[in-house]
């Protein structure tokens, strides 16, 4: 008799990370549940079977009819206030239901939920390297002691606490994939890129200055989005050696930020012919938080003994690809 390949449901299938992770999923002989708010575009040449599922996940009972009949829950929900952020303002309640409401969710669904061989469904959750908040140390190994600062960070860290102890009590295997700063696209992105990286791209390219709140010496641990991909199908592959703790994400360098700004203009104007728009200080805005002015590493050697996945995609072949895809204007038929 032959037997169904794994469902992996995939929540957030349309957004920045969820759409790169179904790019990457695709590939394989999988099952695939595409959940989001609006109809996921399924990606060319895809081998998996592919069922695309709108649905608005806030809604009552939601979340358990997406996830049923789950090998494999990946959980890429990001609740977003405006189209260039991911800040949430203290007492945000709708920033609540998203990030931590669906965890919750979640949890209450798949707790008697069991695989075809009686296991517990595998949760892979989406998390932030910021949720340690800002630390007197550079380099963050995931050994840290968790004391975040704003309410995107606390609101993160309270929905992977619902995950962990929901794995300690059996009542699934759950792993919190924490991502430091995520960016770029490739010729077959479909979701927008709200980070600083594409943001300052889309300044040069309209002759503004790129702007910091700092000096330009700051350093940014910074992933490529697929990179990113390729870590949670590697997590795919390992849900035991990965149950039951948070992992970090990155690629081991942090990179000044001043110098990847300026390489942004510089890429800019080999497209444009004019000459590179000027990378400035300005003073930081009212609503800056602490860790925009701590530098960040990130030791993701854990991750890669658990699972052999490494961050491949140099830093200057991410940033050519992310200015290419502004300047050829693949953005406009984003939303």
């Amino acid at each position: 008799m032959a037997v169904n390949p794994p469902l992996v449901v995939l929540l957030g299938a349309t957004g920045f990370v969820g759409s790169a992770v179904l790019r990457e999923l695709a590939r394989r002989p999988l099952r695939i549940r595409a959940v989001s708010r609006r109809p996921a575009p399924v990606p060319a040449g895809a081998r998996a079977d592919i069922e695309v599922r709108a649905a608005d996940l806030t809604g009552p009972g939601a979340v358990a009819e997406a996830v049923a009949g789950a090998d494999v829950v990946i959980h890429t929900v990001l609740y977003s206030a405006g189209a260039t952020t991911w800040r949430v303002e203290d007492g945000d309640t709708a920033a609540e239901r998203v990030n931590v409401g669906l965890v919750r969710d979640l949890v209450e669904a798949l707790r008697d939920a069991r695989t075809a061989d009686g296991s517990p469904v595998t949760v892979l959750w989406a998390g932030a390297a910021s949720q340690a908040g800002p630390l007197d140390k550079e380099v963050l190994d995931g050994t840290e002691t968790d004391r975040p600062k704003g309410e995107y960070d606390r609101q993160k860290l309270a929905a992977e606490r619902l995950l962990l102890a929901a794995d300690a009590e059996g009542a699934l295997r759950g792993a919190a994939i924490r991502l430091p700063t995520v960016f770029g696209y490739g010729p077959d992105s479909t979701a927008r890129d709200k980070g600083v990286v594409t943001f300052m791209t889309r300044r040069a390219l309209s002759g503004e200055s790129i702007t910091m709140w700092h000096d330009g010496t700051v350093r940014r641990d910074l992933l490529y989005v697929e990179d990113v991909a390729r870590a949670f199908a590697a997590a795919v592959d390992h849900p035991d050696a990965l149950a039951g703790r948070h992992w970090l994400l990155g690629t081991g360098r942090g990179e000044p930020l001043g110098e990847v700004f300026r390489t942004v203009a510089a890429l800019v104007a080999g497209h444009t012919g004019k000459p590179a728009v000027p990378v400035v200080s300005v003073p930081p805005p009212a609503h800056a938080e602490p860790g925009d002015f701590r530098s960040v590493t990130i030791d993701a050697s854990a991750f890669a003994a658990a699972t052999g996945w490494s961050a491949v995609t140099p830093l200057d072949e991410a940033l050519a690809r992310t200015v290419a895809f502004v300047v050829s204007g693949g953005e406009e038929a984003l939303s």
